[in-house]
């Protein structure tokens, strides 16, 4: 839904006079910015633009609300749930210029970096200083997209998602106006907290154009485990055990035999296809995590395991870690022509079992394909629908078993969604988890900051 011819020809005049050619109306540049990784109908802003600044952002900022334009942050587009397509038009900002790493202080183990950088870019920038950025997502996403998302990832069992990695933001407001939240103190009393206020809030609230984050030492030892075993719930049993016994595992990820079955061919691995858990330990010497490995032996033997590869190869541990973050695009090259419905939810720790095998036979039972990965360790897990958009029936039958497996994960006192976020594609799951009451202050929150619900409209709180 653009805007009016005459007010989109003013938007871009008015931006032209503020950036020049980093101002774009290009078909295949709107195009780029209408859509992210999901199955949602693609819609193209009016405008695309380049900020260099916060300065320039709230510039930007302030031309949007005098022609009553909508405003989209855009990082690469990684997002899941259709947080970036321009549903009612307006302009997307793409930060992917604004990459600077603007201070790092080892000594306090934090960093402020812009929100254009990308994960692995600021991990390579951390290379030397013996430290790490330890949320890992898989797509490479900008770090300003995995604050607006409350992203996590692989590594969050052990190192928290961005919730806990975040310490301060830079926003812009909806009103142009530039704020500044949290601090570096590792914890505070002092007034409301305005930081967990903005991560999370998927560009409904503000533009964040910097972020403070807490960084970790790097490990001395690392090494990995591949359990392969007879039955997904025995899988799933061992994770539960595993976090209850306190075992320090850095990630904890479950794969069904038909994803490993596409993960396979995809990556030319040979992993054994039967439900799978992928462990990684984090260690300060090689004894330690391999004594971390022998303590998850001994409980996943009690649970019809088949097979258990250890290593401490860095070579083979990058081939596994690569090819457990490419299962999206794994997924995608087994059907070609068609496109991914990647749904996810969380559940308490203890009925992650109950809930995947629950699912499992729902999606046997609808004839569906649906491959599942997960981070176990948090009680979350994917499921890849690959489907015909063009096929009415199939994408009814794909929205029922999506539909049932949230509702199943509520009925664990779980959520809608673990780490994709809310985006417009589970909007209508909100009351259900949250309850009106808490949906109304949701509302209240929205409007007393962005009045004009130009900040993303039509996406995270209902009816806005």
């Amino acid at each position: 839904m653009p805007l009016a011819p005459d007010t989109a020809a003013a938007l871009v005049s008015d931006l032209r006079a503020l950036l020049g050619d980093r101002v774009s109306t290009a078909a295949a540049v709107r195009d780029h910015h209408s859509h992210g990784e999901s199955w949602h109908a693609a819609a193209e802003p009016d405008a695309v633009v380049y900020p260099e600044t916060t300065e320039e952002v709230s510039a930007i900022v302030k031309v949007c609300v005098r022609h009553g334009a909508p405003i989209i942050p855009f990082g690469i587009g990684s997002s899941l749930e259709g947080h970036v397509n321009a549903i009612r038009g307006g302009v997307s900002i793409d930060l992917t210029r604004m990459t600077k790493v603007l201070r790092l202080s080892p000594d306090d183990m934090d960093i402020t970096v812009e929100a254009g950088l990308t994960h692995r870019k600021l991990n390579a920038h951390l290379k030397n200083t013996g430290l790490m950025f330890m949320v890992d997502p898989g797509a490479d996403a900008t770090i300003g997209g995995m604050t607006a998302t409350r992203a996590s990832g692989t590594a969050a069992v052990r190192y928290g998602t961005m919730r806990e990695t975040v310490l301060g933001l830079t926003v812009v407001l909806a009103d142009g106006r530039i704020v500044t939240t949290g601090g570096r103190a590792r914890k505070s009393s002092s007034g409301y907290d305005l930081t967990r206020l903005f991560v999370g809030s998927e560009g409904t609230l503000g533009v964040i154009t910097e972020v403070t984050l807490r960084l970790y030492g790097r490990p001395e030892a690392i090494s990995t485990a591949v359990c392969g075993f007879q039955t997904m719930e025995g899988a799933a049993t061992t994770v539960i055990q595993t976090i209850q016994l306190g075992v320090p595992v850095a990630r904890i990820e479950i794969i069904d035999e038909v994803q490993l079955a596409i993960v396979n061919r995809f990556s030319k691995t040979s992993l054994p296809e039967v439900p799978t858990l992928l462990f990684e330990f984090h260690g300060p010497s090689p004894a330690v995590v391999e004594e971390h490995a022998r303590l998850v032996r001994e409980v996943a033997d009690e649970h019809g395991v088949t097979s258990f590869q250890w290593t401490a190869s860095a070579e083979e541990r990058a081939k596994l870690w690569e090819a457990r973050h490419n299962v999206l695009y794994a997924t995608i090259a087994s059907r070609p022509g068609c496109k991914a419905w990647t749904s996810d939810v969380c559940v308490p720790i203890a009925h992650l079992a109950e809930c995947i095998v629950e699912t499992q036979k729902d999606l046997a039972a609808s004839n569906l394909v649906a491959p599942l990965v997960g981070h176990a360790g948090d009680g979350n897990f994917h499921l890849i629908f690959m489907l015909d958009p063009d096929d009415p029936e199939e994408l009814a039958r794909v929205a029922a078993a999506n539909h049932r497996l949230v509702e199943r994960a509520l009925s664990f006192g779980g959520t809608c969604s673990g780490e994709h976020g809310v985006g417009m594609g589970k909007l209508k799951y909100l009351e259900r988890e949250h309850g009106e009451d808490a949906l109304e202050l949701m509302r209240t929150i929205k409007r007393a900051v962005d009045p004009g619900s130009l900040m993303n409209p039509g996406k995270l709180v209902p009816g806005l």
